[in-house]
């Protein structure tokens, strides 16, 4: 690999959609950016694959909207969500964006469009690649060590980007710091999550179905080739009562849920069970260390309920894209990043705080199936109030 010590304007650490729609926006703005991404294109991901209507403006600035829909997923026009005992209530595509629907896509097909297309505006991207360590002078991080194949690179930045998802693992080297780089730490976790594609599943089409049970949801959607995607979550203790087998929980979770049984029945996984623990939902460090900063999940877990996981990918990766290049442009002293910093937490804080407040507010009615089927009533009675709940989990403070 003949990019060792190589100089950057930006490098980002993780392929996904966050990091690949930063790389589009810098890339096609003039920068230099490159993404290191530790799995090779396609590949299946854990996922809800629901993509709604805002998504699809983001696939149209980047690009990629028409290989998007031309991929074959599923048109969906409603969410429907339903309690324990079968109660339910809908929530129309069309309440969000000029597109007016959403779209049933695996990550495998999306994910694989957006890489093709970073690679298009110019940004150098390499798969099969991990992060194994910063680099950092003087208190600041100046780049990236990583490994491909046995080989031990490093390349130098002026910004590094977080985009590792859930995980947040170029974050997570800050703790027990030794030679310049350090370990990552775990906490302990509590909910599992679980996702495969099935066959003869019984939900409708055009419909993404969301499941509420103790102790956690599911979600359910067509997406190509007549599959289905089933991604939930449970408890860590009822995941150990069915001594973590994935068809098991399904069938004694997931399916206490009344319409659950109806849909899942007679369906059958079509690949092998995905399956992650979870270390909780809500904000994380956005600037963990100066000349870092985080995107995607690595700087938030939305609950995946709410539908906007994918939005917000694709939010703060432009958002950050953005934030960037006007740091590159003014060229602000490479020694101290520290206002690319203030401005992006700033601009992140004002765009997601107020949707990440209302999300954990549901989740706790959501995880407690006496008042998810109460919110689902109340919500059931109003299409004003639920259209208000509904946008607020994608809205941000708006300015006076």
């Amino acid at each position: 690999m003949s990019v060792s010590s190589g100089k950057y304007d930006v490098v980002i650490v993780g392929g996904g959609p966050a990091g690949a729609s930063a790389a589009i926006h810098l890339a096609s703005m003039g920068a230099r950016v490159m993404i290191a991404e530790q799995k090779k294109f396609p590949r299946a991901k854990l996922c809800g694959e629901f993509i709604s209507p805002e998504c699809l403006e983001h696939f149209a600035r980047l690009g990629v909207e028409e290989r998007m829909l031309a991929a074959g997923g599923a048109r969906l026009n409603e969410t429907v969500f339903y309690s324990r005992n079968g109660s339910k209530v809908d929530v129309p595509s069309e309440w969000f964006g000029a597109r007016r629907m959403a779209l049933g896509l695996s990550r495998a097909e999306m994910d694989n469009n957006l890489l093709m297309r970073a690679r298009e505006t110019g940004a150098e991207v390499f798969e099969e690649t991990q992060g194994t360590g910063l680099l950092i002078e003087r208190g600041r991080v100046r780049g990236v060590r990583l490994k491909s194949s046995g080989e031990v690179f490093e390349c130098t930045a002026r910004i590094v980007v977080d985009a590792t998802g859930r995980e947040h693992a170029l974050s997570r080297f800050f703790g027990d710091r030794a030679n310049g780089h350090s370990r990552m730490t775990r906490r302990s976790r509590t909910l599992v999550a679980f996702k495969a594609h099935l066959e003869n599943a019984r939900g409708l089409a055009n419909v993404c179905e969301i499941y509420f049970y103790r102790g956690g949801y599911g979600g359910l959607s067509r997406v190509e080739n007549g599959l289905s995607n089933l991604c939930f979550i449970a408890s860590a203790r009822d995941v150990r009562a069915c001594r973590s087998d994935a068809g098991r929980v399904m069938r004694e979770v997931v399916m206490s849920n009344a319409r659950a049984r109806e849909t899942l029945g007679d369906a059958r996984p079509a690949c092998e069970w995905l399956a992650v623990s979870l270390d909780g939902f809500g904000r994380r460090a956005l600037a963990p260390a100066c000349g870092l900063i985080a995107i995607g999940d690595a700087a938030s877990f939305i609950d995946p309920f709410t539908g906007s996981g994918m939005l917000m990918a694709l939010e703060s990766g432009e958002l950050a894209a953005q934030t960037i290049a006007r740091w590159l442009a003014e060229s602000f002293s490479d020694e101290n990043p520290k206002m690319l910093a203030e401005d992006y937490s700033a601009r992140y804080s004002q765009k997601f705080a107020a949707r990440l407040r209302i999300c954990a507010l549901v989740r706790r009615a959501a995880f407690v199936p006496r008042l998810a089927e109460a919110m689902i009533f109340a919500l059931g009675k109003s299409d004003a109030a639920r259209r208000r709940l509904a946008r607020a989990t994608r809205e941000g403070k708006r300015k006076k």
